[in-house]
């Protein structure tokens, strides 16, 4: 299941809103209760409060784009800084380009 933050990015985006740009005027909060993250705060101008189902119809995309993120900084990880890579292209081109492939191919994404 998506985390809040993920779903509430998307409904805002379906709604031609941007994260970024109401960050300001939403909260998200977890208090540790065990209860789990919730909105504490929505004062998006003009854009209802999402519900639950509406939230809940995001998940497999969240969790799509969340399992593709994660790939995204193994993979990041794994390329290593543009310094070391630029030094192994001097290098040698094709074993950079070789060992990127085999990066990729092992961190596939959805």
């Amino acid at each position: 299941m998506a985390i809040l933050h993920t779903k509430v990015k998307l409904y805002l985006e379906a709604n031609g809103r941007t994260y970024e740009a109401e960050r300001r005027n939403l909260i998200l909060q977890n208090n540790s209760d065990g209860a789990g993250d919730f909105i504490a705060s929505w004062n998006v101008s003009g854009l209802a409060q999402p519900t639950a189902e509406q939230l809940a119809t995001y998940d497999s995309t969240g969790d799509a784009i969340e399992s593709n993120q994660s790939i995204d900084n193994i993979r990041e990880t794994s390329y290593g800084s543009w310094r070391e890579q630029l030094d192994e292209i001097y290098h040698d081109i094709d074993a950079w380009k070789a060992r990127l492939l085999s990066i990729k191919n092992s961190n596939t994404k959805g």
